[in-house]
Parts: structure tokens; sequence; C-alpha cells
């Protein structure tokens, strides 16, 4: 029978995670913070939609991406909106979902933003590990998303 606890080895590991889970969006939000005003969860927004075709993407879609419920996506779009960064549209292709479509001038806070926001995460969280831990990382994380997403619909 399995022991309803865990062992000593999955508890430093868990604990570990989670402590890295917390301190390290601190880390970035402060850069983010410092450097452009904004959330890391914002920059997310303005990083996926930097990343898609034509610089737009459904909100469906974009709050799936940025792991963000529907919600919490139109406050953060709302607070994008209000700087000039983002705005949204009818969706053309059927009328009734809404695009969210990254401007110019949110375009260039992400030109402007990524290269600090890239060393942020190389030092925060690249910097301690070597490419062979880094990549045993990424078979661990993978293989624990795939347990909890099977169908890959969030990703």
């Amino acid at each position: 029978m399995t022991s309803p606890w865990l062992d000593e080895q999955q508890q430093q590991t868990w604990r570990t995670w989670l402590a890295v889970a917390e301190l390290l969006p601190r880390v970035l939000d402060a850069q983010l913070q410092r450097d452009a005003g904004l959330t890391h969860a914002a920059y997310v927004v303005l990083a996926m939609l930097s990343e898609a075709p034509d610089r737009r993407r459904r909100m469906s879609e974009l709050a799936r991406m940025a792991n963000q419920s529907q919600s919490r996506l139109s406050h953060t779009v709302a607070r994008l909106e209000d700087r000039g960064w983002v705005r949204r549209e009818k969706a053309a292709d059927d009328g009734r979902g809404n695009v969210c479509v990254l401007t110019d001038d949110g375009w260039d806070v992400v030109a402007r933003v990524a290269p600090g926001h890239v060393a942020a995460v190389r030092e925060g969280f690249f910097a301690a590990m070597t490419t062979e831990q880094a990549a045993a990382l990424q078979g661990a994380l993978t293989a624990v998303l795939d347990g909890l997403e099977p169908d890959r619909t969030q990703r």
C-alpha cells in the first residue's frame, strides 16, 4: 500500500517547487514594473499578441495561451487598451467573437521591454542550471504538464 504522505525526496522537491513558483514571478513582476509599469500577466498578453500572425488573436485563444480566465483576461486587456497598447475588434470570420489586436504602440513596448525580460528570465531561472539540468527540468515539467492536461488544450 502506498503511504498517504510524501517521502522525504518528494517533500523536498515539492517545497522547492512551491518556493520557486512563488519567488520567480515576484522577480519577473519587479523587473516588468520597473521597466514598463507592467504586470507579468499583462506582459504575457502582449507577448502572445506579438507572436501572432498580424499581431491578433481571438480572446478565447489568448486567454488559453496566457493561462488566464476569460474574466481576468478581459480586465487585463481593458488596462492595456487604456494605455493604447491593444484594441478589441469583432472577429471578421464570424462576427460573434472578439479579437485582441496589438497596436503599433504596444509593439514598441514589447520591443523595448523584451530584452530586459529575457535577461531577468535568464538570470532568475536559467543561470543557476547547467544545460543538462535545464533539459532534464524541461522533460520533468513536460511530463507533469502532460499529466495535468493530456489533451493539450491549454497550451
